[in-house]
C-alpha cells in the first residue's frame, strides 16, 4: 500500500495541470456544442444546388409522364392545351381551335381541322388516323355524298334553311334570297357571285348542299329590237348601259353575236356570260 499511495498523491504544480487540463476540455466541448461553424455563404450555396437538382429531378419526371402518354382515339373537338402540347401542336394553332369552338362550332373532318388550325400536312398525317367523330357525321357525310335529286331546291329554299344548311351567316342568306327574287329565279349557281360579300367558299357550301331543280321560264330580250328601258329592267343593266347598248347597236346597225357587247361603254364584261342567259339576237329564240 506503501508503494501504490504515492501514485495518487500530486504536489501542487501536478494539482495545478490537471486542473487546466479539465477546464479546457469543458471549454472545448462547450464549443463543440454552442458554437455553428457553417457560414452564411456555405448555407447559400447548398440551398441553390439544392433547388437546381430538384429542378432537374421535375423535369426528368415530366418527360418521363410525357413519354408514357398513350393517345386514344379522340375527337379533335375538345382538345386540351395540355393534350394539344403532347400532340405536337403549337399554341398559335391551339388557340385556333378554340377560338372556332368558341362560336359553337365544330369541325367534322380531317380537312376542316386542318383549315381551322393551320397544321401543317405532315402534323395532320400524324393526328388524323386517331380522330374519331361521331356517328351522326358520319352519316351527315353518307348523306352528302348521295345522288343531288336528294338535296333541296335551292331556288325554293328559305333564308334560314340556307343558313341552317352551309354556316353562311344571316344576313348574307337574307341578300341572297332577295337577288333571287329580283332574277324570278336563279339559271345558274354562277350567278351567286353576283351577291355583295359572298365569297367562293361559300358559294362552294351552297353547291353542295343544294341544287337547282326548278328553272325559272324566263323570256329572253331580242338585243337588236329593244328599246333602252326594257333592257333596263335586267338586273344586271342600268339605265346608263342600257342606252349605251342601243347606241353601240346604232352604230354597227345590229349585233351579230351577245360577245359584241363588251364593246359597249361601262359594259359589265365580267358578267357578260351571267347577261347573255337573258338576251338573245334571234326574234323567234325565248
Amino acid at each position: 500500500m506503501k508503494n501504490i499511495k504515492p501514485h495518487f498523491v500530486f504536489t501542487k504544480q501536478q494539482r495545478s495541470g490537471v486542473f487546466v487540463l479539465l477546464l479546457l476540455i469543458v471549454v472545448l466541448q462547450c464549443v463543440y456544442f454552442f458554437v455553428d461553424f457553417k457560414t452564411e455563404e456555405s448555407s447559400v450555396i447548398d440551398l441553390h444546388k439544392i433547388s437546381v437538382f430538384q429542378n432537374e429531378i421535375d423535369s426528368l419526371g415530366l418527360v418521363k409522364q410525357v413519354d408514357k402518354y398513350e393517345v386514344h382515339l379522340y375527337n379533335p373537338n375538345f382538345i386540351t392545351d395540355y393534350k394539344g402540347y403532347v400532340l405536337g401542336m403549337s399554341i398559335e394553332e391551339i388557340d385556333r381551335l378554340h377560338q372556332f369552338r368558341g362560336l359553337n362550332k365544330y369541325v367534322n373532318s380531317a380537312m376542316e381541322f386542318q383549315q381551322v388550325t393551320k397544321v401543317s400536312d405532315s402534323l395532320l398525317a400524324m393526328l388524323s388516323p386517331k380522330f374519331k367523330f361521331p356517328d351522326w357525321v358520319s352519316k351527315k357525310k353518307k348523306y352528302n355524298n348521295l345522288k343531288h335529286s336528294y338535296n333541296k331546291d335551292f331556288n325554293k329554299v328559305e333564308a334560314r334553311g340556307i343558313g341552317a344548311a352551309t354556316g353562311i351567316e344571316g344576313k348574307l342568306a337574307y341578300r341572297i334570297v332577295s337577288f333571287r327574287e329580283k332574277l324570278g329565279g336563279f339559271l345558274t349557281f354562277e350567278q351567286l357571285k353576283d351577291v355583295y360579300g359572298l365569297s367562293d367558299d361559300d358559294i362552294k357550301k351552297v353547291t353542295d348542299k343544294f341544287v337547282l331543280k326548278t328553272i325559272p321560264n324566263i323570256k329572253k330580250i331580242n338585243i337588236n329590237l329593244a328599246t333602252a328601258s326594257e333592257l333596263a329592267k335586267l338586273v344586271y343593266i342600268n339605265e346608263y348601259i342600257a342606252t349605251n347598248i342601243v347606241d353601240e347597236r346604232v352604230l354597227r346597225e345590229g349585233y351579230v353575236s351577245l360577245d359584241e357587247l363588251k364593246y359597249v361603254t361601262h359594259f359589265p364584261i365580267e358578267k357578260l356570260d351571267r347577261i347573255k342567259l337573258y338576251l338573245t339576237i334571234n326574234e323567234t329564240q325565248k
